[in-house]
C-alpha cells in the first residue's frame, strides 16, 4: 500500500478516495490492524499494476484462495461517482411520480432492502463454504436465524424481487393465490415479510405502502417502480459485505439525503445537517473509544455516525466503538436514522419522542441520563412556552439561568447541560441570533440572562460562526456553540470565537466548506490562539462588557484581502493612463485621416 502511494504520489486520504474507503480504513490497512476485503484487494491489485508495483505474494494467494473457495469476487470496486449515479438514476426514475420530498420515502427503504439482501447472500455463501453447499446453508439458516444479521424470507430476496429467480408463491388459508399483481404489491409484501422475521426493523423498512392508491390510481406507477428495481439490480452496484466498505456506502447514502435536501428544502433539511458541519463538530469534540455520545434531535443520525467515523480516524487501532444514543420526534426521520446506522454497520440505541417534553433516556430514578458527549442540531428558533415547563420534572431551567421566553434555542442548551456528565462536552448548532439576542437592550431579556449565566459559570468553550447558505432549510448562517463542563486550565475563563466565513466555497444550490478546510479549522479552534481575521479569544470580563454578545463576527475583524495603496500613488497611475489614452487617440486620428 505504501509503495503504491509512493509511486502514485498519493496521501492516505487520496488513496482512500481511489479505493472508495475512508482515510481511517487505509490507515488501518497500512498499520496491519486489519486486512482489505476481497473487492478492496482486487482494486489494490489494479492500482499496483497501474503504478508498476510488484504485487505481494500474500495478496495473490488471498485472491487465488477467494477463487478456490468459490467466494464471489467483484470485478471492480464501485467508485463513489458510480454509486451516486446509481442512486440518482433511481431517483430520476420516479421524479415525475413524486416530488423530491417524497423520493426518500420510496428509495431509501429500497436501497436498504437491497443492502440487506446482498449481505444475506454473502452470509449464505459463507455458510455454504462451512456446510458444503448453498441448499444446505439455506436450510440451516432457515432453522436458525441467529446465524445471520437479518434473515430474509425468499420473497424478499432481491433476485426474486427483480424477477431473476423464480419463486412459488403459496396459497393463503382459503386456498387463494398470494402472488402479487405487480411489483408494487410485491415490494409491500416483501418489506412486511422482512419485519415479521426481524421485529427490530418495524417502523424502519415498512414506512410506505408501495401499492397505495388514491382515487383509483396508484400513488406510484408500477412501471416506474420496476425501473428503480432494475437500476438497483445492475451488477456494478452490488452492496454486499465484500463489495463496499460500510463508510463508503454511508457516504453514497448521505449523497442521496443531500440531494433530497437540495430538492425539497425545509422538509428534508429538518433531518439532514450538512456533512462538513457534522465532521467539523466531530473533530472539535474529538470522541474517544468507548465514550457515550447522545443526539437528542438526531434526524437521520448523521452527527452520531460522523462522531464514530472521526473516533475511528483518531484512534484507528482501537476496536472499542462509541456508545451511540439518539432520540427523534418524527417517524420518517426515525426510520431514516435506523437505516443510516445499519448501513454504516453501527449500533445506535434509538428512541422516538419529543425530547424537550419527554426525554426517553433516563436513569432508574427518573433523572435525565448523562453522557460524555452531546452533539445536536435542534430546530432553530422553535417557539418555547415557559408555562409548560414551569414545573419541569427534570429542573433543567430554573437552576440554569431561568426559563427563556419566545424562542427555545437556549432551552436546548440548558437541556444539553442536563445531558452532560461531570467531564462532558457538547457541540450544538443554533441560529446566529441565539448568541446576540437581547444584548444591548435597555429592557431585561431572558435569553441574554441565560447567556450571562453560562458565561459566569464558564461553560461556554467557544462559538463558531458558519458561512451563509450552508443549511438546506434556510439561507441564514448558523453557529456551533461548544460547551464544556471541565475546561483545560489554559482555556478557563476564556471563550474562543471562530469566524469560518472565509472558508466558504460557493456552490449551487448551497455553499459548502471544503473537506480540506475541516481539519485545519478544528485544529485552529482547539489550539485556542488568536488568528487575524479568523479567531479571537475573549475573557469573561470582555464578554460582560459586550453585554454577552458572543457573535464571532463582532470580535473577529475580517481584514480586507486587497492590499491598500496610498492615494498619491493611485492618482499618479491615473494620470499616466490619461496620457496613454491621449497618445492612442492621436494615433487613431492619423489612421482615420488616411481612410
Amino acid at each position: 500500500m505504501r509503495a503504491i502511494r509512493s509511486k502514485l504520489d498519493l496521501t492516505q486520504e487520496q488513496l482512500g478516495d481511489r479505493l472508495g474507503v475512508s482515510f481511517a480504513t487505509v490507515n488501518r490497512w497500512e498499520g496491519g490492524a486489519n486486512k482489505p476485503q476481497r473487492a478492496a484487494r482486487d482494486a489494490i491489485i489494479e492500482l499496483a499494476i497501474e503504478a508498476g508495483v510488484a504485487v505481494d505474494d500474500t495478496v495473490d494467494e488471498a485472491a487465488a484462495a477467494a477463487g478456490v473457495t468459490g467466494r464471489r469476487r467483484a470485478v471492480k470496486t464501485s467508485s463513489t461517482k458510480s454509486m451516486e449515479q446509481m442512486l440518482w438514476d433511481a431517483a430520476c426514475s420516479i421524479r415525475g411520480e413524486k416530488d423530491a420530498a417524497k423520493f426518500k420515502d420510496y428509495l431509501l427503504p429500497l436501497l436498504f432492502l437491497k443492502r440487506l439482501s446482498d449481505v444475506f447472500d454473502d452470509e449464505i455463501t459463507r455458510l455454504a463454504e462451512e456446510y458444503g453447499d448453498r441448499d444446505t446453508a439455506l436450510e440451516i439458516a432457515e432453522s436458525d436465524h441467529e446465524l445471520l444479521r437479518f434473515y430474509l424470507p425468499p420473497e424478499a430476496r432481491w433476485a426474486v424481487i427483480s424477477g431473476r429467480q423464480a419463486y412459488e408463491w403459496p396459497l393463503d388459508d382459503q386456498d387463494r393465490p398470494t402472488r402479487p399483481k405487480d411489483i408494487g404489491e410485491h415490494l409491500t409484501k416483501a418489506v412486511r415479510a422482512v419485519v415479521r422475521q426481524n421485529p427490530a426493523l418495524s417502523g424502519v423498512i415498512d414506512v410506505v405502502d408501495f401499492a397505495a392508491e388514491r382515487n383509483g390510481e396508484r400513488d406510484i406507477n408500477p412501471a416506474k417502480l420496476r425501473e428503480v428495481v432494475e437500476t438497483f439490480s445492475d451488477p456494478r452496484y452490488r452492496l454486499g459485505l465484500a463489495d463496499v466498505q460500510p463508510d463508503f456506502l454511508g457516504r453514497a447514502y448521505e449523497y442521496l439525503l443531500r440531494k433530497f435536501a437540495e430538492g425539497s428544502g425545509q422538509s428534508a433539511g429538518e433531518f439532514f445537517t450538512p456533512t462538513e458541519v457534522g465532521f467539523l463538530m466531530a473533530h472539535i469534540i474529538r470522541p474517544r473509544p468507548g465514550e457515550e455520545c447522545h443526539d437528542y434531535a438526531c434526524g437521520s443520525a448523521g452527527l452520531l455516525v460522523k462522531a464514530q467515523l472521526v473516533a475511528r480516524e483518531l484512534d484507528p487501532t482501537s476496536k472499542v466503538p462509541l456508545k451511540l444514543y439518539g432520540q427523534e420526534l418524527t417517524a420518517e426521520s426515525y426510520a431514516v436514522a435506523q437505516m443510516n446506522a445499519i448501513i454504516h454497520d453501527m449500533n445506535v440505541e434509538m428512541a422516538r419522542g419529543d425530547t424537550m417534553i419527554n426525554p426517553k433516556f433516563k436513569t432508574p430514578d427518573s433523572k435525565i441520563r448523562t453522557y460524555d458527549i452531546v452533539v445536536a442540531n435542534p430546530m432553530w428558533n422553535q417557539p418555547f412556552n415557559p408555562d409548560i415547563f414551569a414545573d419541569d420534572p427534570f429542573d433543567r431551567f430554573r437552576t440554569q439561568g431561568g426559563a427563556t421566553t419566545g424562542k427555545g434555542d437556549w432551552a436546548w442548551l440548558q437541556h444539553t447541560m442536563a445531558c452532560l456528565g461531570d467531564r462532558g462536552r457538547a457541540a450544538v448548532v443554533l441560529d446566529t441570533g441565539a448568541v446576540t439576542r437581547g444584548s444591548g437592550s435597555r429592557n431585561e431579556d431572558k435569553e441574554r440572562n441565560i447567556r450571562k449565566w453560562f458565561v459566569e459559570h464558564d461553560l461556554i468553550d467557544g462559538v463558531i460562526l458558519l458561512p451563509d447558505n450552508l443549511f438546506y432549510n434556510t439561507t441564514a448562517a448558523g453557529v456551533i456553540v461548544v460547551l464544556s463542563k471541565r475546561k483545560p486550565a489554559a482555556r478557563q475563563d476564556k471563550i474562543v470565537l471562530l469566524n469560518a466565513s472565509r472558508r466558504v466555497q460557493k456552490g449551487r444550490p448551497k455553499n459548502f466548506i471544503s473537506e480540506e478546510d475541516i481539519r485545519p479549522l478544528a485544529a485552529a479552534y482547539l489550539k485556542g490562539e488568536p488568528v487575524d481575521g479568523e479567531i479571537a479569544v475573549i475573557t469573561r470580563e470582555q464578554a460582560a462588557e459586550a453585554d454577552y454578545n458572543l457573535n464571532p463576527g463582532r470580535w473577529v475583524s475580517q481584514a480586507d484581502d486587497v492590499a491598500q495603496r496610498p492615494i498619491k500613488d493611485i492618482v499618479g497611475e491615473l494620470l499616466k493612463l490619461d496620457d496613454q489614452t491621449r497618445d492612442i487617440d492621436a494615433s487613431l486620428a492619423k489612421m482615420l485621416v488616411r481612410l
